[in-house]
């Protein structure tokens, strides 16, 4: 039998997999990675399946917690091959996974998270009816405090939501320095809110005269 009969093997003895984990700090309800291994993993072994994950992107950068803290965030493209035992055929799905961590796990809670929703959806995995509120992302066990980019030097990046390019102090036409903390009093005034740097600001400007 080829993966694809294996898969709905799989599919066809996989039970709901029921929200039975807590978000320890704000006090969702999800289903953790555990908790779906646990019930994979057999029927796996059952029906002669396993997969293979390759990292294909990764990208890391450090970010600086309202508390003053540092936290890295690590992000992950993932590709997971299922293999069939008997003749080696196999499906790919291609997944991403986020992890923060203020030590060296940020990785690993990246692969956790891709894994998991690479199960899901290759597996179309059942859900329990829960009385709490679904959501849309199910969140890791424990949020991390808030976090925004830093420099070498531990000072705040402020990036520009249009362009995506980071706020830097500018010359105006009158010679004097816009800083960026004016760059984002401009937003607050002009751009609901939002950071925007200079050139972004004038564009929009432009098309809702």
């Amino acid at each position: 039998m080829d993966i694809y009969g294996r898969i709905g093997k799989v599919m066809a003895d996989l039970p709901a997999i029921g929200k039975d984990s807590v978000n320890k700090q704000q006090g969702w309800v999800f289903r953790g990675i555990d908790t779906i291994v646990n019930y994979v993993s057999p029927l796996f072994v059952k029906h002669g399946v396993f997969m293979v994950p390759q990292v294909l992107e990764s990208t890391r950068e450090e970010r600086q917690t309202k508390n003053g803290g540092n936290m890295i965030y690590t992000r992950l493209k993932v590709k997971y091959l299922f293999y069939a035992t008997s003749d080696g055929s196999s499906i790919e799905a291609i997944v991403d996974g986020e992890g923060m961590d203020s030590g060296d796990k940020s990785t690993n809670k990246a692969l956790a998270v891709a894994m998991k929703y690479a199960l899901f959806q290759v597996l179309c995995i059942p859900t329990e009816e829960m009385e709490q509120k679904e959501r849309l992302i199910d969140p890791d066990e424990t949020s991390p405090e808030e976090s925004y980019p830093v420099d070498m030097a531990g000072n705040r990046i402020y990036r520009c939501c249009d362009c995506g390019r980071d706020l830097t102090p500018i010359t105006g036409k009158d010679g004097k320095e816009i800083s960026v903390m004016d760059q984002l009093e401009l937003g607050r005034k002009y751009a609901g809110g939002r950071i925007v740097c200079p050139e972004c600001l004038k564009k929009n400007t432009r098309k809702s005269a």
